[in-house]
């Protein structure tokens, strides 16, 4: 286990871990629907998607607590087809910790290493991996005494003392509040840099992939419905489904009259627009214009002025989001000052900072 920062970039990162073809089912269910997917070496990559979209089954998988229907797995240049988790070098962290409560911390992570035959003294691996995380004073506590963020850093010291090529981690703060969450995706991610391993995280919490992540894969019905960097996913969604779960947007769908190289002009109920567009878009098709709260703005003078009729206002903290209708669409954008219901107001945005996309199936 190193503990020197490493410095990556996950796009041109050497291959982990290659699935090909991947299926799960469970009776009439396809929980994974033929899923091809590569992971980098030392990166931190996400799988982002709501309740039922196969992103658990996936890494449950790869860590060997269930078995393909069809497909392959390789890590490392070594097929897992068969192998049981035990001897696989991947390591998870489940979302309850799984700590043992008659166990102290110093006992709960020398754990894996005393089931091993010959094993030497654990104790400097032990040290070494609660000093990792942070948690090398409190060896001698139990799992009671303390806090849902220490439990999650010993659970994390328990994975890692074995060295694994791989560290898979199922929504392991989704039981800490907010503040605790934001503080140990901090965490999380300063130790995966340290430590120079591949993590491989499931979320159903886009602000928490975006925060930890180096890729995201959003899942949809089984399927991968794109794989990217946070930015990329943001700007560029590859379809309607992924704009919508990735953060806030208002989608208005419309007939494809033109494409050219990196653009397309579309006909919607705003009015007709050209805007960057994803490729593999047809003319005659349909498709959806993506619009952010960020690309539009209150009184807006430059670029397409829309008029539209205030329907909502809610207060945010430290700015206000405004939903406005127009034509049957309800614009969503945020202000420094709330208007109020039922007036019109002023929109503009500049077409070139929006996206088309094309309507997820």
């Amino acid at each position: 286990m190193s503990d020197q920062s490493v410095s990556r970039n996950p796009a041109t990162s050497p291959l982990l871990l290659s699935a090909r073809g991947l299926v799960k089912s469970y009776g009439r269910n396809r929980a994974v629907d033929g899923v091809d997917l590569d992971i980098p070496e030392r990166a931190f990559t996400t799988f982002l998607g709501p309740s039922g979209c196969g992103k658990t089954t996936i890494l449950r998988m790869i860590g060997g607590f269930e078995t393909p229907d069809a497909g392959s797995l390789i890590l490392d240049g070594r097929s897992l087809v068969g192998v049981p988790p035990e001897r696989r070098p991947v390591n998870t962290v489940f979302q309850n910790y799984a700590l043992f409560p008659h166990l102290t911390v110093f006992e709960n992570v020398a754990f894996s290493l005393t089931l091993r035959r010959g094993a030497q003294d654990p104790a400097p691996r032990v040290k070494r991996a609660l000093e990792a995380v942070h948690m090398g004073e409190f060896g001698a506590r139990y799992p009671h005494q303390l806090s849902g963020g220490q439990q999650q850093r010993v659970a994390v010291a328990r994975a890692i003392i074995a060295e694994p090529h791989l560290l898979l981690l199922d929504e392991p703060l989704s039981a800490l509040d907010r503040k605790m969450r934001g503080h140990l995706q901090i965490e999380l991610k300063d130790l995966q840099r340290r430590l120079g391993i591949a993590f491989v995280y499931v979320t159903h919490d886009q602000e928490e992939a975006f925060a930890l992540s180096d890729v995201v894969v959003v899942m949809n019905k089984g399927k991968i419905a794109q794989k990217a960097d946070p930015v990329t996913l943001y700007a560029r969604p590859a379809d309607s489904f992924v704009a919508d779960f990735i953060g806030s947007a208002t989608l208005v769908e419309g007939e494809v009259l033109a494409c050219t190289p990196g653009n397309a002009t579309i006909a919607t109920p705003l009015g007709t627009i050209t805007a960057p567009a994803i490729e593999g878009l047809q003319t005659g098709g349909r498709a959806a214009l993506v619009l952010r709260p960020e690309h539009l703005q209150l009184d807006g003078c430059s670029g397409m002025i829309l008029t539209a009729q205030v329907e909502h206002v809610v207060f945010k903290g430290d700015r206000y989001m405004i939903e406005a209708g127009i034509a049957g669409v309800t614009l969503r954008l945020m202000s420094n000052r709330p208007p109020e219901p039922g007036t019109l107001i002023s929109i503009g945005f500049d077409p070139v900072a929006s996206f088309i996309t094309r309507i997820a199936t």
